[in-house]
């Protein structure tokens, strides 16, 4: 990525940022001036470099303060003297924290969107529920689709199925989809894909 595609892309995140709070336009540039420019505070460079007078600039200095997406540290130079620096940590943190929430929400609803391909069925907030006892049991989504892809072969569209299925597998410290594979090739079952195999095999006999 080019150095300019690579600001226009932070530009666009620090816009999108603006509107999440509600930033003045005098706070939106403010802001993208300690980004581009450097943490050193002085409050005349900000007001040349802005256009701004220099009552304004502190005015969305203290604003930017008030809303935390800037600190203003004193801290001392190359040479001993005590300085004021702009940090820019808490409103980096907010935007990494935003775009990890994201990407873990598509994660999940494209989780929840497989299962519900081989469930059947939309789910319910019970449904749901359920889902997430097992993800908080230590089932792996991977090893939920599978179980869900197996009831579904077997025309068993029921939760209490799957969870039996997945407990079966648990019981026999079956954790991958790998896991699954090895096993079955272990027993003296007929010639066939694995995937038949899997979809085949009475799990709950096993249970």
């Amino acid at each position: 990525m080019d150095k300019e595609n690579k600001k226009f892309i932070i530009e666009t995140i620090f816009l999108k940022e603006a509107v999440k709070y509600n930033l003045s336009l005098n706070e939106f540039i403010v802001l993208m001036y300690f980004d581009n420019q450097g943490e050193s505070f002085d409050v005349k460079k900000i007001a040349k470099a802005t256009g701004f007078n220099e009552e304004s600039v502190l005015s969305a200095f203290e604003s930017l303060l008030e809303k935390k997406l800037i600190v203003l540290n004193s801290v001392k130079n190359e040479i001993g003297k005590i300085v004021d620096k702009v940090s820019l940590d808490n409103l980096y943190t907010k935007i990494k924290n935003d775009l990890e929430n994201k990407k873990k929400t598509v994660e999940e609803n494209n989780f929840y969107t497989e299962f519900q391909k081989f469930f059947g069925k939309s789910l319910s907030g019970m449904d749901y529920e359920c889902i997430k006892g097992w993800l908080s049991a230590g089932f792996s989504e991977e090893m939920i689709i599978y179980a869900a892809k197996e009831a579904n072969y077997n025309g068993a569209f029921s939760l209490r199925y799957i969870d039996s299925v997945l407990y079966a597998w648990r019981k026999k410290n079956i954790n991958t989809p790998k896991d699954v594979e090895e096993y079955l090739k272990s027993k003296d079952t007929k010639e066939i894909s694995i995937d038949e195999k899997v979809l085949e095999y009475n799990w709950l006999d096993e249970y």
